[in-house]
C-alpha cells in the first residue's frame, strides 16, 4: 500500500501545482459557474414567489437556496473531467507511453483527479460554504449546523468523486473508437447537471420518474450528498444511500475495467 501512495502521490500533487500556475483561468472558470448558480437562484426565488405554498419538492425556500449553492459547491468538486485527458492522450498518442510504463492508467487518472478535486474544494468552495453556514444562522426555521451532517456529507462527496471520475473513465474509452469526442463531451455536461439533480432537484420529479433516478448512478453524484448536507437523509436511509454510493464505486470500477481490457486490445499507435 506504502508503495503504490509513493507511486501516484506524485500525480496528485502535480495537478495541485499545475491548477495553481493557473489561477486566472481558473477563476475566470469559476466565475462563470457561479453565474449559472445565481441565475438558477433568482429563477427558483421567482418560483417560490410565485406560489403561496411554503414548501416545494420536500424543499423550503431557505432550503432551496442552500440546495443550490450545494449542488453548485458539490458539481464543483466532484466533476473532474478525466474523459477530456483520455481523448488528449488518444489523439496525441501519449496513451502509449503510459501503457508502458509500471503504473495503472487509470488509477493515474484517479490520483490527478484527486489533486484537481482538493484543490477545488480548497480554494473557492469552503468560502462559499462558510457563507451559506453565516446564511443558515441568520434565516429561521433553518436546522442549525451540525458536524455529523458536515462529516457524512464528506463521507458522500468523496464517494461521489469516485463515482463521477469513474464514469468519466468510461465514458473518456468512447476515444478509443472516435478518436474526438468534444462533441459528445458537451452533451454530456449538458445531461449530466440535469440528471445529477444540479438544475432541478430529483424529488420535484413524479414518484415514478424518481425511480427511474434510483437505478442510475447520476443522482449519487450530487443530489444524494446535498440531501445528505440538508439532513433530508437520517437513520437508516442514510446508510443505505451511503451503501449504495459505494455500491455504484464498485460496479463502476469493474465496468471501467472490462472496457478497458477491450480498448487496449484494439489499440494502434502510428508512428513514435
Amino acid at each position: 500500500m506504502k508503495r503504490r501512495i509513493k507511486a501516484y502521490l506524485p500525480f496528485t500533487i502535480n495537478e495541485l501545482k499545475r491548477q495553481m500556475a493557473y489561477k486566472g483561468a481558473f477563476y475566470l472558470f469559476i466565475l462563470v459557474k457561479m453565474f449559472g448558480a445565481f441565475i438558477n437562484y433568482y429563477l427558483w426565488m421567482a418560483i417560490y414567489g410565485s406560489t403561496n405554498q411554503n414548501t416545494l419538492g420536500g424543499l423550503t425556500q431557505g432550503e432551496m437556496v442552500i440546495y443550490i449553492f450545494m449542488a453548485y459547491l458539490t458539481g464543483t468538486i466532484v466533476t473532474v473531467s478525466v474523459s477530456n485527458w483520455v481523448s488528449e492522450d488518444v489523439v496525441q498518442g501519449t496513451v502509449a507511453m503510459n501503457l508502458i510504463k509500471p503504473i495503472d492508467y487509470r488509477m493515474s487518472l484517479i490520483s490527478r483527479a484527486s489533486g484537481d478535486m482538493i484543490y477545488q474544494f480548497l480554494v473557492p468552495s469552503v468560502f462559499i460554504w462558510i457563507g451559506l453556514e453565516i446564511y443558515r444562522a441568520a434565516v429561521p426555521g433553518l436546522p442549525p449546523f451540525s458536524a455529523e451532517k458536515v462529516l457524512f456529507y464528506l463521507v458522500s462527496t468523496v464517494l461521489s468523486f469516485l463515482i463521477y471520475v469513474l464514469f468519466d473513465f468510461c465514458f473518456g474509452m468512447i476515444a478509443f473508437f472516435t478518436t474526438y469526442i468534444f462533441g459528445l463531451m458537451m452533451v454530456k455536461q449538458a445531461l449530466i447537471a440535469f440528471l445529477t439533480g444540479q438544475l432541478i432537484p430529483i424529488s420535484f420529479f413524479p414518484e415514478a420518474v424518481q425511480r427511474v433516478f434510483d437505478f442510475l448512478p447520476f443522482s449519487s453524484m450530487v443530489y444524494t450528498p446535498v440531501m445528505i448536507y440538508l439532513g433530508k437523509y437520517t437513520g437508516n436511509k442514510l446508510f443505505f444511500m451511503l451503501l449504495r454510493q459505494a455500491a455504484w464505486v464498485v460496479l463502476l470500477y469493474l465496468f471501467g475495467s472490462l472496457i478497458w481490457r477491450k480498448v487496449t486490445k484494439r489499440l494502434v499507435i502510428l508512428g513514435g
